[in-house]
């Protein structure tokens, strides 16, 4: 269960890379449109980054404290996500609605930042980041052996 929760974990931080990167790329950090805000994002990869740092010296070391640990850092990196998820909706919901053709040229640089997110690395990384919270508190309950 350890190593499929870093696996998970590691599957999902590739995604949030990506969404990070797709944000940065496109203006998300100089405020601008983005309805995503700096601390937020920023928030959320650091303790999650932290979190798996957590994990794996878990893994390693099989404490479990480390295992608790990791846990209560994903509880606010969850909390973070679906503030995260819940203001990007309406910007994709926008965006699937507006007809192309009234959209005028140039307007991409009007748009937020994450309008560019794809739907399916946002629902991949959502999916795999509740199975990485599932695991890893399966994990520290000692529930489904090592």
């Amino acid at each position: 269960m350890d190593i499929a929760a870093l696996i998970t974990w590691v599957i999902t931080a590739l995604g949030g890379f990506y969404l990070l990167g797709t944000w940065l790329s496109r203006g998300g950090a100089r405020g601008g449109t983005s309805h995503l805000p700096v601390p937020v994002v920023f928030g959320h990869f650091a303790l999650a980054a932290l979190g798996l740092v957590v994990w794996i010296v878990y893994v390693v070391a099989d404490k479990e404290a480390l295992a608790w640990a990791a846990f209560i850092l994903l509880v606010p990196v969850a909390l973070l996500g679906f503030v995260m998820l819940a203001r990007w909706i309406p910007v994709h919901r926008t965006h699937d609605t507006a007809p192309a053709d009234t959209v005028p040229a140039g307007a991409g640089q009007d748009v937020p930042a994450e309008r560019h997110f794809p739907l399916a690395v946002v629902l991949a990384h959502g999916l795999f980041a509740v199975l990485t919270v599932v695991l890893v508190l399966l994990s520290a309950l000692s529930i489904g052996g090592s």
